[in-house]
């Protein structure tokens, strides 16, 4: 029979980071102290126009949506869920203000840990600043990946690609966020979904 083992929001960081580089338990130790837990509730937001992103952020379970209004519209770029670290990368790396939106599309508890702590802890850390450095090109080629399927495949392709590797996103995100991710309208999703017979 299978044991269940129950882990903690801190305990699932912690394994995160190590899935990265090794690291010693009292440097883990200490750097797990510069985090704060964020409970956010459906609707809340991190990140708006304007502000200088001062966190990088790792999701334990929920999920938030990254975007940006085009002349009122949402232009979603991304969907961060269970188990990665994120922020508004281009604001946090060049310390200007951010043009997009980080908001939680359900209930999401969050850990935020600021860039001068973490940097600090880099400095004293040669363990923690691999994962650092690891962590944020994660980010970042995630982020260049996105665009090159956006620009270099078919809305189909893209649509059977997404349920292919995200499903979870179709059952916990609402179908107009799926279609601004897409690069669709919610009838062009509607009646796609409809012609493969996913509707």
């Amino acid at each position: 029979m299978k044991t269940v083992v129950h882990t903690t929001p801190l305990e699932n960081l912690k394994e995160k980071i190590l899935s990265y580089t090794l690291v010693d338990d009292e440097v883990l130790k200490e750097q797990l102290q510069s985090y704060q837990k964020l409970n956010l509730k459906k609707g809340d937001t991190l990140v708006i126009p304007g502000q200088l992103v001062q966190h990088f952020y790792y999701v334990v379970t929920g999920c938030i949506y990254y975007y940006k209004l085009d002349e009122g519209a949402q232009n979603v770029l991304e969907f961060y869920t269970d188990d990665v670290f994120f922020t508004d990368l281009p604001a946090y790396v060049k310390e200007t203000p951010s043009n997009y939106y980080l908001k939680a599309s359900e209930d999401t508890i969050v850990y935020a840990i600021k860039k001068t702590d973490a940097e600090n802890s880099f400095k004293k850390s040669h363990q923690l600043e691999r994962f650092g450095r690891l962590s944020m090109q994660e980010a970042f080629i995630k982020s260049f990946t996105r665009i090159e399927r956006l620009n270099s495949r078919t809305n189909e392709e893209r649509y059977l690609r997404l349920l292919k590797k995200r499903p979870d996103l179709f059952q916990r995100v609402p179908q107009y966020l799926i279609a601004s991710y897409l690069g669709l309208t919610p009838v062009g999703l509607s009646k796609l979904r409809k012609r493969l017979g996913k509707s």
